[in-house]
């Protein structure tokens, strides 16, 4: 099977339905694991993106958070909150088939913060120089919890900021 061309037809039959023009396709071992379109016009929810979809659905199929040895077919290189998720669910590769250079003349996204051109150099400021309002509220409390964490599990921070080499 041709895993990039079966994103490709997803994402274009999400469109035909009246869904966003993203897909992702999970594979391991040649068989699909899992797979989305991204759902956001159709939920109304922001985070619904083809690859936070099928991320889900492919760790809760496998019982981890983890996709070690799976490679992930996405149709675009992935929005800074994908990427995430990407490099937190550790796929063995990730191939995207176009770049937002390519399909930028076809498809605008126009939220109030969000600006895909600009974002890397709004995350790399403070926090209290985004233009996203932020407050730090500083509590105590909020690091006890992370302290409960470590007791009931077990686990030590290493020097590279890690908790052990399953989380």
């Amino acid at each position: 099977m041709d895993f990039a061309q079966h994103t490709i037809e997803l994402a274009r039959r999400n469109v035909e339905e009246g869904g966003r023009p993203f897909a992702t396709v999970i594979v391991k071992d040649g068989a699909i694991l899992a797979e989305s379109p991204n759902r956001v016009a159709q939920t109304n929810d922001p985070t619904a993106h083809a690859e936070i979809l099928a991320i889900r659905q492919a760790c809760t199929a496998l019982g981890t958070e983890h996709l070690t040895g799976a490679t992930i077919y996405i149709l675009a290189s992935p929005c800074p909150m994908c990427l995430g998720a990407l490099y937190y669910c550790s796929p063995d590769e990730v191939v995207f088939l176009t770049t937002r250079d390519a399909y930028e003349p076809y498809y605008v996204d126009d939220r109030k913060y969000f600006e895909l051109n600009t974002f890397y150099d709004e995350f790399a400021k403070p926090w209290d120089r985004r233009r996203l309002p932020m407050r730090h509220d500083p509590r105590d409390e909020a690091v006890d919890v992370y302290r409960l964490w470590q007791q009931r599990n077990g686990r030590t921070p290493s020097r590279a900021g890690l908790v052990n080499a399953r989380n």
